[in-house]
């Protein structure tokens, strides 16, 4: 498991702000990390590249799911990092499930597929790619045949997601879209979990729901004994999981400069300031 978290911070998957300048978020809120999933890919520049191959590829439905899956493979002979975080997949579902029950794999566009399709195929299940205007199609064990979904009366289905936060794709889209078919997702497996009641809304829906990495204490503490991080950043990590309103509230109180500087910098990031500052997001007025 440690493997793993020194791989989010190698690759920027998980990224620590520095001491006193907190990264701003689209919805006009501030934050001590980013994260994004999809980097352990093995970096952050394939990682991108990969998801501009997806953008275009993904209007050829039948075709999409072969080609993530190609693209996939020659990664994990290649890359140590993306390879190991497939085998750390893996060996979780190996050891918390009975593999024997699980009739598909399932993942959602588009981040899902980095790691979804791959371990389908390494577990000789047939995968289920759902699209975000809620079609599917049903590829094959081995990939060599993609159909449209058709009938999936009664199978049991494990899906595959980078993320979990709230779980609103779960509710909106990847559950509908497998019930659909007459299907049902009986398990979970994300590689991150926000900790922000994703997990707990899935369980509360019946699905056995899993993480390999939870953005908790126990991880900073980690990355703190690894060096990875220092004590300021590893103090301000456990106090936004606390209460992360209240505690960006009272930096923006400690630090008016910061929102100052905002609104004069970069376009995106006043848009984001402006949001902040608009909506009164913190109650600061």
């Amino acid at each position: 498991m440690s493997n793993l978290i020194s791989y989010l911070f190698e690759t920027n998957a998980f990224k620590v702000c520095p001491n006193n300048k907190p990264f701003w978020y689209t919805s006009g809120k501030i934050g001590p990390y980013f994260i994004n999933t999809h980097f352990l890919y093995g970096s952050e520049e394939s990682a991108v590249e990969f998801l501009k191959f997806i953008d275009v590829e993904k209007e050829d439905k039948l075709g999409v799911s072969k080609k993530i899956l190609d693209k996939c493979l020659n990664q994990y002979n290649t890359n140590e990092i993306y390879k190991e975080v497939i085998n750390e997949i893996l060996y979780f579902i190996r050891n918390n499930m009975n593999v024997d029950e699980i009739d598909y794999v399932s993942g959602g566009e588009r981040r899902d597929w980095f790691f979804a399709n791959i371990v389908a195929y390494l577990l000789n299940k047939p995968f289920i790619t759902i699209f975000k205007d809620l079609s599917c199609v049903v590829s094959s064990s081995d990939f060599t045949e993609t159909t449209p979904a058709k009938d999936l009366s009664g199978k049991k289905v494990l899906h595959i997601a980078d993320l979990v936060t709230e779980a609103s794709s779960y509710v909106r889209a990847w559950i509908p879209a497998v019930q659909s078919l007459g299907a049902e997702i009986i398990w979970s497996v994300v590689v991150v979990d926000r900790m922000q009641g994703g997990n707990d809304r899935l369980k509360s829906l019946g699905i056995d729901a899993h993480s390999l990495l939870q953005i908790a204490p126990n991880m900073f503490k980690q990355a703190l004994n690894m060096g990875i991080i220092n004590e300021e950043q590893h103090t301000m990590l456990n106090k936004f999981y606390e209460n992360p309103d209240e505690t960006m509230k009272q930096f923006l109180v400690k630090h008016p400069e910061f929102l100052e500087e905002a609104l004069h910098s970069d376009e995106k990031t006043v848009v984001r300031a402006r949001l902040c500052v608009e909506g009164n997001l913190y109650g600061l007025h």
